[in-house]
């Protein structure tokens, strides 16, 4: 396979984009990293005109794969030939928030903002606010974006930042806990209960292998953050419109967040972010609060068009159905791929998501920290190089999630599974 013009624009890339990227987990494939020409249903061609199955999705906004259908782009169309943005608000950001909070159970208002980073900064924010406490409660292995409050490692008893740039003190105020760790977050909840501004938590951890919550767990943080005054704030950036479908993770699972952010699927695949919640606690925010939120950019007409337009598209179309139903049929035919050839990894994910994790017993990861155990230098330097060369292209690396689209057959499922048995 000729990849000589990744390597060249990657040549080019390194003199003008600091490690050659714009998003550091792009830099992970080695030697360098395909570069996209364009995308092309549930497939994208790269700069030397290879084409892949394309199970990264853009990292999961892309619900309906890299061909929107009609009315989305339409829409969008629309939208863009009418002026790039206004600084002042749209009917469209209104009929977007109506949507979101008539489908997701614990959504009443809305604040859309420019990527699920900020949505979890403002989310974060807007939680210390509210309570007047300032520590928040995180996962070991659960990822929030690029924000000082969650960039934290270490445990309970000794937090620090994971990436310098960050003060030390910020890590005081985060307290990250093992996933499914019942009795650890209850001890964190018996020794700082009242200082607990929220507990942060993914519905499943989907930037670490995916890991799903054990039976109870969720319940727990809700009883534990009720009991103590302290909000439970879901982060569906990746979940969100995904798992779930149209009520996310938290109809799935039957939690009542406080809060929850966010990203992705609510753009359409345009940049995006989002807060929804309780009213009273919503309101927290200006102008009608004292917490401080705003965006230049935030509900961008041409965004709110791709977003809306891709849910209401979703949801008159049968899209879970057939995203789900591929993703089980994936999973499936994995499973019958690593008991065949490598019995002691784990074949994971729900709904549209999956992943094979290199565990080392063929148990399916409780937490992060199960995950980070895997072999993941196989799947990163030896695997996924090898998927890559038969035509499949996975994530970037052993701990980021992967995604069925609505653009994907049952000839890439096959295709895909071929594939896994060949290079296992």
């Amino acid at each position: 396979m000729n990849r000589d013009g990744s390597r060249d624009l990657y040549d080019r890339a390194l003199g003008v984009l600091p490690g050659g990227v714009n998003s550091s987990v792009r830099a992970a494939p080695q030697p360098y990293p395909t570069f996209v020409q364009k995308g092309d249903g549930g497939s994208v061609v790269d700069a030397d005109g290879n084409k892949y199955v394309d199970w990264v999705m853009g990292l999961g906004p892309l619900l309906l794969g890299h061909d929107l259908p009609e009315s989305v782009a339409a829409a969008v169309q629309r939208r863009a030939s009418e002026g790039p943005m206004y600084g002042m608000p749209t009917e469209l950001e209104v009929e977007h928030a109506e949507f979101v909070a008539r489908h997701v159970p614990s959504v009443e208002m809305v604040r859309f903002v420019n990527s699920g980073t900020e949505a979890t900064v403002s989310a974060v924010r807007v939680a210390r606010g509210y309570t007047g406490r300032d520590k928040v409660v995180v996962m070991q292995g659960g990822y929030h974006g690029a924000q000082e409050s969650t960039l934290v490692e270490g445990d309970a008893g000794n937090a620090r930042p994971s990436s310098s740039g960050i003060p030390a003190s910020f890590a005081e105020h985060t307290i990250p806990v093992p996933f499914n760790d019942t009795e650890a977050v209850t001890e964190v909840f018996e020794e700082h209960g009242d200082d607990i501004a929220a507990v942060l938590v993914e519905p499943l951890l989907a930037n670490k292998g995916i890991v799903e919550p054990r039976a109870g767990y969720h319940e727990t943080l809700r009883d534990l953050t009720e009991d103590h005054g302290a909000l439970l704030v879901f982060d569906e950036v990746i979940t969100g419109f995904r798992v779930g479908g149209l009520a996310c993770a938290q109809g799935e699972y039957g939690i009542d967040p406080d809060l929850t952010t966010f990203g992705k699927i609510v753009g359409g695949g345009f940049p995006v972010g989002a807060i929804g919640g309780k009213t009273d606690i919503m309101e927290a925010f200006t102008p009608v609060g004292d917490v401080f939120q705003a965006g230049t950019f935030s509900g961008h007409p041409v965004t709110m068009a791709a977003g809306l337009e891709t849910l209401r598209y979703a949801a008159e179309n049968d899209v879970y159905e057939r995203v789900n139903e591929l993703g089980a049929r994936l999973r499936d035919g994995l499973r019958e791929v690593v008991a065949e050839r490598a019995p002691e990894y784990s074949v994971v994910g729900t709904d549209s998501l999956f992943k094979v994790v290199f565990t080392r017993d063929g148990e399916s990861p409780r937490n992060g920290a199960d995950v980070a155990r895997a072999n993941v230098e196989r799947w990163n330097r030896v695997f996924r190089p090898q998927m890559r060369d038969a035509g499949v292209m996975l994530s970037q690396n052993q701990f980021e999630a992967q995604f069925v689209s609505a653009a994907h057959d049952e000839a890439a499922v096959e295709e895909t599974i071929e594939a896994y048995r060949e290079c296992l």
